[in-house]
């Protein structure tokens, strides 16, 4: 089922398209927060599988959104491993700040949790303060 790159489990290409629970084993995910407290979480896999899912407040009001998310790349060379993925957020016109994280699964089965920023003692993505990645307003039209 997986590929190992040193020590990591990384999921093999299947079929790809919306797949929940992908934070099981390594997967990347990007948080977008919009101005008005709503924001969107965006699960990656280097399998070619994703989730999309929009949330009205903090771990609330969770809803599917529609993609697509499309893993266009994931090479791996020697120790090294890339991942390149196209992420739609075209109804998500004003976001304010964006979180990155990585749930990554060793070859014991094992996860770990990484992020720009662990806010709290335990690892939790969604917290408000995780969204590290500033935007520059929208230009005006």
């Amino acid at each position: 089922m997986t590929d190992v790159t040193p020590g990591i489990e990384i999921p093999r290409s299947s079929d790809v398209g919306r797949t929940d629970g992908l934070w099981r084993s390594t997967c990347f995910e990007v948080f977008a927060l919009l101005r008005d407290g709503r924001y969107a979480e965006f699960n990656i896999s280097p399998s070619g599988q994703w989730a999309a899912y929009g949330f009205s407040g903090y771990r609330e009001g969770m809803a599917n959104l529609e993609g697509p998310i499309r893993v266009i790349r994931a090479d791996r060379t020697g120790d090294d491993f890339e991942m390149d993925a196209i992420v739609s957020w075209k109804d998500w016109p004003f976001i304010d700040r964006i979180g990155l994280s990585a749930v990554i699964e060793d070859v014991d089965g094992n996860l770990s949790y990484w992020a720009l920023a662990h806010p709290s003692d335990k690892p939790d993505f969604h917290h408000p303060d995780s969204f590290v990645l500033t935007l520059p307003p929208p230009e005006p039209a």
